[in-house]
């Protein structure tokens, strides 16, 4: 039989082992309960990315687009035309290229982590092409966007039509 005080001793011992146990369990439910709060949050900042770059392509608004647009980004159109950030802002200021309706029918957030994200698109965009023809259309876009100290960067972006 063992004495009252061995008996206390191995007891404290498996409250020891315990307390690392959960206290091991309680860090990793943390760090992920943390790491989806994040994700949350930044996949909010990211929806709202989206919209503002739709909105300052129809308002023409050079100051949101100079914010939004990474300095790399490549701009590919359904048609196989592809802008860099000098051309869309260029093109929208002359009027070469105007947008009218940019409608996200819906806004899938692919993939998203602490440096980038993919978002997929099916959009109805309505305007005015380089020729002067009013386009309507019906697109799937991906769109590549960058995670950088100033918020969201579009880095690339296709459209295909539907």
């Amino acid at each position: 039989m063992m004495n009252a005080g061995k008996l206390q001793q191995e007891i404290i011992k498996v409250m020891i082992r315990l307390i690392f146990k959960l206290r091991f369990f309680l860090t990793i439910f943390l760090f992920f309960g943390t790491t989806v709060a994040v994700a949350q949050i930044d996949s909010v900042s990211l929806k709202e990315a989206v919209s503002n770059l739709d909105k300052a392509l129809i308002n023409k608004d050079e100051k949101t687009l100079t914010r939004l647009l990474n300095e790399e980004v490549s701009y590919g159109h359904s048609n196989g035309w592809v802008q860099n950030k000098a051309e869309i802002i260029n093109d929208l200021k002359s009027g070469k290229l105007a947008y009218t309706k940019i409608e996200n029918e819906s806004v899938t957030i692919a993939t998203i982590n602490k440096q980038w994200a993919t978002v997929r698109t099916n959009t109805d965009a309505e305007g005015k092409a380089p020729n002067g023809n009013a386009f309507q259309l019906k697109l799937h876009v991906l769109e590549v966007w960058l995670k950088t100290k100033n918020g969201w960067e579009l880095i690339a972006r296709q459209g295909t039509k539907l």
